[in-house]
């Protein structure tokens, strides 16, 4: 079998897979029938030349397979079988009625689709790079690929419908399937030949197997053979592991058959199949480039879910605040070495300043000030540099040293370390960053355009600038957090989490103090409604909510100081306290 070497990664386009098997040599794999050697295909084209001199031209794909099973001095008779069913398969002559009783939709190879079939199957189409679509009867001895005359005789509307309504009731196996790194396939098999020919309708699939719907972003597929097919909603950061994976498992499905149908990694999304596969066959080399559409989902997901934002399928331990304590110290150390370790070092902040509210939901007590502090400390210094400093984790002190302004281009980042500044009532800090150059930014290409717009509204108003300036901006985060216009971020994220500050805000630049109560009450239930039970620190706290509650509290709005999800001792000031630098 070819071994093969694959590397996924979301910051560049292209994603290789190295096959190293060499092509010059009998007992190397042969170029077409890969499952056997060269001199293997051989002999196979020779028992079958006999067959194949009646103007029609054969694949020998699954002859091929068949046959690597079995010892070669029996491999005289499997050819004879397989061509005597061939030519015992129906001729055409069946009525309409039973052409629709038997018909089903199908997925072929491209290879498939001799010269001769192209000339009678004007009706079948390629749906992706590798895949051919086909209408298929099922009959008691063999499958026989329907021809333009049969179509007509059936009816192309009435074929369709006929051929989906059998396909769907092809019964399957289901299981979840876990390879290497956390990423889950869902893997879809059974003795049907039709069975990966569901990856038309993988929709309807994914909910009868797994009981939901696919995302918006659509999944990840695999059809590897006839009798399965795997795949990997596009929901979380795990798809950059899924990637690899699948193309693992296809490659390794596909050598082993019988039924090889690709070895491709494709993309399903909204009802259409895109090959992310490319093959050169001169090197055998697979590189898996996905389109830029994709390519900005698989980005935004990852940065996403790095910075524990998403609230994954998969179970998460709740964080050991003492652990999380010293991985936060550390990274603190570091700095002195190696100033690009700032990023990581605030998330890390960030990340213990939420778990600590776990514990201490009201920020009542010190070590939860100090995380607070510190990752507003790091925030600031990541966008707008900073001077030397202690950065105080309880009985830990750490000096962070001076940070030249160096911003990157992380625009959630921002975000983070603007609320916490807001929360933490640090006006000097929200003067700096007010003052990130947008375009930098906007060099952020896992986001959404309306995280830019929504930037530029709060540094707007930061600024001073005149209300209508603000509410033009207003207005252009809403339109383009628009469903419509999302195409990064999951739509429940951006709809439950991520537009509740826009929503807040709207209220709170009005002075509608009902208007907001209603707002945040609202925010709050989306809230626990996106993260549920989860131990995610994020869980713990909706830091744009709070932020948003905080400039209200601080502007003479009643709110009511004992809410879930926002530190009493944060939102009425009690606890906030000097931060150093």
């Amino acid at each position: 079998m070819t071994r093969c070497q694959i590397v996924a990664r979301t910051d560049r386009r292209v994603v290789t897979v190295n096959a190293d098997a060499a092509f010059d040599t009998p007992d190397a794999p042969d170029r077409d029938l890969p499952m056997l050697t060269a001199a293997q295909a051989a002999h196979l084209r020779e028992l079958a030349a006999p067959y194949t001199g009646n103007g029609h031209i054969y694949s020998l794909q699954n002859l091929a397979h068949i046959c690597r099973r079995a010892p070669e001095d029996r491999w005289p008779e499997l050819v004879e079988t397989h061509f005597a069913r061939l030519q015992a398969a129906g001729r055409g002559a069946e009525s309409a009625a039973e052409l629709l009783s038997g018909v089903h939709a199908r997925l072929l190879p491209t290879e498939s689709i001799t010269p001769d079939l192209v000339g009678a199957m004007r009706y079948a189409r390629v749906v992706a790079d590798g895949l051919v679509f086909a209408y298929a009867l099922d009959q008691p001895a063999t499958v026989r690929i329907l021809t333009d005359p049969d179509v007509e005789r059936a009816g192309l509307e009435e074929l369709g419908e006929a051929a989906y309504t059998n396909l769907m009731r092809v019964p399957v196996e289901h299981e979840e399937v876990a390879i290497e790194g956390r990423a889950l396939l869902q893997s879809v098999y059974g003795d049907s030949p039709f069975v990966a020919s569901k990856a038309l309708f993988l929709s309807e699939l994914a909910r009868e197997v797994t009981g939901e719907a696919l995302p918006e972003a659509g999944a990840l597929v695999v059809v590897p053979t006839r009798h399965l097919l795997a795949f990997h909603p596009i929901v979380d950061g795990s798809v950059a592991d899924a990637i690899n994976d699948l193309a693992q498992y296809a490659l390794g499905a596909y050598q082993d058959g019988p039924g090889a149908l690709s070895p491709r990694v494709y993309w399903w999304h909204r009802g259409g199949l895109t090959s992310l596969t490319v093959i050169d066959t001169e090197t055998n080399t697979f590189s898996l480039q996905p389109p830029p559409e994709l390519l900005g989902i698989l980005k935004g997901l990852v940065r996403l879910d790095r910075a524990g934002r998403l609230a994954g399928r998969a179970p998460v331990d709740a964080p050991d605040i003492d652990q999380l304590t010293h991985t936060t110290a550390d990274a603190i150390a570091r700095l002195t070495q190696d100033r690009a370790g700032l990023g990581d070092a605030f998330a890390s902040a960030l990340e213990l300043a939420h778990a600590h509210c776990a514990v201490d939901p009201d920020v009542d007590r010190l070590p939860a000030w100090d995380a607070w502090a510190t990752a507003v400390q790091l925030g600031s210094a990541l966008f707008t540099g900073a001077q030397p400093q202690e950065c105080h984790l309880g009985d830990l002190v750490r000096q962070l040293p001076a940070v030249p302004a160096e911003p990157p281009a992380d625009a959630r980042a921002w975000l983070d370390a603007f609320y916490i500044a807001v929360v933490c009532r640090q006006s000097a800090r929200l003067e700096r960053l007010r003052l990130v150059p947008l375009e930098v930014l906007r060099q952020d290409d896992s986001i959404d355009e309306y995280v830019l717009h929504w930037i530029d509204t709060l540094q707007t108003y930061w600024a001073e600038r005149p209300m209508d300036d603000v509410v033009e901006k207003l207005l252009a985060t809403m339109t383009t957090s628009a469903p419509d216009a999302v195409t990064r971020a999951p739509k429940n994220f951006v709809n439950l989490i991520d537009y509740q500050p826009v929503a807040l805000f709207h209220r709170l630049i009005t002075r509608d103090h009902d208007a907001f109560a209603e707002a945040l009450t609202e925010a709050l239930a989306h809230h626990a409604t996106y993260w549920g039970d989860s131990p995610a620190p994020r869980a713990r706290v909706a830091l744009g909510p709070l932020a948003m509650a905080s400039l209200a509290y601080d502007y003479g709005f009643p709110v009511a100081a004992k809410r879930q999800y926002l530190p009493t001792y944060l939102l009425d000031r009690t606890r906030i306290e000097d931060v150093p630098g």
